[in-house]
């Protein structure tokens, strides 16, 4: 049985070493941790799951950028420990999430990633939406969670969240 919980303040680092494990060295080189840097992640949407020990089997988080110079959630990173893989906690903590965005009031949500998985939470490539290089466009995606279309005349450049 797990339970899914809002990240803690104190949580940070044991899901900083989640990603570690789950993810290549050097992932903070990546394009979207660029995006990243002095921004803090969306709180309410940053999840944990954890099981019937307390160890963290998955983290997901959400960081606020700007596409064209429109709010958007960037989800990213998502991990699952490899212990617990295969048992649908990403996809648990995914869904989760994706209805609390939906909940705040969020209309858009991009990420970089495999079009295949994501495809089954809604998501399809995003054209015109350029994520700082190096990132292969054909990974760029992105989910409407408005009954409109949210991405109907939103393309550009993917920018870092700045306060107005």
């Amino acid at each position: 049985m797990y339970r899914t919980a809002q990240e803690q303040p104190n949580d940070w680092w044991e899901v900083e070493e989640l990603f570690n494990l789950c993810f290549a060295p050097g992932r903070e080189m990546l394009s979207s941790y660029r995006l990243r840097d002095d921004v803090a992640p969306v709180p309410e949407l940053c999840r944990v799951a954890r099981d019937e020990y307390d160890a963290l089997a998955a983290a997901i988080r959400y960081w606020p950028v700007r596409v064209g110079g429109a709010e958007t959630l960037l989800l990213g990173p998502v991990a699952t420990h490899p212990i617990h893989q295969g048992e649908g906690l990403a996809a648990l903590i995914i869904q989760e999430s994706l209805a609390l965005a939906r909940d705040a009031g969020w209309s858009r949500v991009l990420l970089v990633g495999d079009e295949p998985y994501y495809g089954r939470f809604g998501f399809s490539r995003r054209d015109g939406v350029e994520m700082p290089p190096p990132t292969n466009p054909a990974r760029i995606l992105g989910l409407s969670l408005s009954e409109d279309d949210a991405w109907t005349g939103v393309a550009g450049h993917v920018t870092r969240w700045v306060d107005d």
